[in-house]
């Protein structure tokens, strides 16, 4: 299922120009960044004055329509308030729902780390990989990085976790207490 935020549809417009099959089953929103923007799409349109971004009218409607995992593209382009609200609104969907969030932007992925969720990722070789402690954290345990952790507790906002490296394969991590936000950045081809 595909729900566009607003101008969002723009890039699953583009998708489906290049014949990637992408249709959009829905397009929510307030309709304030999408001028130009043609996806053939039924529409639930949302007041300018609301209290939930348009991600989140996007993300609430994918949940009423069964979704049970996410992959929130566009998560970190544009707007730091918008990126870092998704951020930790895919934290409160791992934590509290059990939902597995995944964003992207395309070149820059990550994943909510808490205790009830550890991770198991394929990473490819030479990919730059970071913990962003969004708590304290406490029994952070890190494999198949280059500098691999076992039980470390971290503090908030600590540079400790930021720019590890990957030789390529199976990374873990897990958490006793806390909360944080993996995040992957692949090396591209020249």
């Amino acid at each position: 299922m595909v729900v566009a935020a607003d101008g969002g549809a723009r890039h699953a417009a583009l998708l489906g120009m290049w014949g990637l099959g992408v249709r959009v089953d829905v397009w929510v929103g307030d309709f304030d960044s999408s001028a130009g923007v043609f996806v053939d799409a039924p529409r639930e349109v949302h007041p300018a004055a609301k209290d939930e971004t348009d991600a989140e009218l996007a993300i609430r409607v994918a949940r009423e329509r069964g979704a049970t995992e996410l992959v929130l593209l566009g998560a970190f382009g544009g707007r730091f308030d918008h990126t870092l609200a998704l951020a930790l609104l895919s934290l409160r969907l791992t934590e509290l729902e059990g939902l597995r969030v995944t964003l992207t932007s395309g070149d820059e992925w990550g994943w909510p780390l808490t205790p009830a969720s550890p991770l198991s990722l394929e990473v490819p070789r030479g990919a730059t990989l970071s913990v962003l402690a969004v708590t304290d954290l406490r029994g952070l345990s890190l494999g198949g990085v280059r500098w691999p952790l076992d039980n470390a507790n971290i503090p908030l906002g600590s540079g400790w976790t930021v720019s590890n490296e990957t030789p390529g394969g199976t990374v873990t991590a897990s958490l006793r207490e806390g909360r944080a936000l993996l995040t992957v950045l692949p090396t591209l081809p020249e």
